[in-house]
């Protein structure tokens, strides 16, 4: 299976879009204002470091196996990483909840662009194909 990287720079547009329209959406509600705005954009901000650090992964694997490295230490490397991954993550949203206090509302609408912007994506491919 390919990847198609125009979908995939779609995707990434489309959830930048996501982030200021949720972050303008919480600066004029009336019950949320900067404090969840923030935190949308907090949200976003873990979910674009996971994305970051998970494609690069992949990339990783990729050139790995078609460099020949050894299975041994593909799968060292990718344990490496991922543990690594996870530990950012967590600091990152150590920081964002106990130190900055961010919003968690904010986080997770922050954090649902990448999901949104994927069902946008799949509806559009389905419309697009006579599905819906």
């Amino acid at each position: 299976m390919t990847v198609d990287n125009g979908m995939l720079a779609r995707l990434e547009r489309r959830a930048i879009w996501l982030t200021l329209g949720a972050a303008a959406v919480a600066l004029v509600a009336p019950q949320a204002g900067p404090p969840i705005a923030a935190g949308v954009f907090g949200g976003a901000l873990i979910v674009a470091v996971s994305y970051w650090a998970i494609k690069r992964g992949v990339d990783g694997i990729a050139a790995a196996l078609t460099a020949g490295a050894s299975p041994r230490a593909r799968t060292v490397g990718a344990l490496i990483m991922s543990v690594l991954r996870y530990a950012l993550l967590a600091l990152i949203a150590y920081v964002m909840i106990a130190r900055l206090r961010l919003s968690p509302v904010g986080l997770l609408a922050g954090a649902s662009v990448v999901p949104a912007s994927v069902a946008i994506e799949a509806l559009a491919t389905l419309r697009q194909h006579g599905k819906v």
